[in-house]
């Protein structure tokens, strides 16, 4: 590689001690240039996240059928339904249903038999 071609840095010691493990002076950060096509962070990033809990998981793989059946009223481009993608989502959620039977609280229970139930009425009605 060229030299003209290679990207050049700068290694700042921003530790707070010195080799004989005095403190020293705290560095201050160096201003760096605005990257024109550095990616900005979408305002979304700030959004607090669902807490991680089952229903938080089951609501996901939910919304990912729903997406996958063309059902998402959210979309504004109308994306065609992927009926694979979408059979493929109901059954990790019927694997979950079998692999928690005995373990979920009633809400839990609840929750996932009505998001399964309505899920695969709306693939049968989408593939037929």
């Amino acid at each position: 590689m060229a030299d003209s071609d290679e990207k050049k840095f700068t290694v700042t010691d921003r530790r707070s001690f010195d080799s004989s493990g005095e403190s020293k002076a705290p560095v201050a950060p160096e201003a760096r240039p605005v990257d024109e096509a550095a990616p900005t962070k979408p305002a979304e990033a700030n959004r607090r996240l669902p807490p991680a809990d089952f229903a938080t998981l089951v609501l996901s793989l939910g919304s990912s059928a729903v997406m996958y059946l063309g059902q998402d009223d959210q979309d504004q481009d109308k994306t065609p339904p992927n009926l694979p993608m979408a059979k493929h989502a109901i059954d990790l959620l019927t694997v979950l249903e079998e692999k928690t039977k005995g373990n979920l609280t009633g809400e839990e229970s609840h929750l996932l038999e009505g998001v399964l139930y309505d899920l695969l009425m709306a693939y049968v009605s989408a593939a037929g």
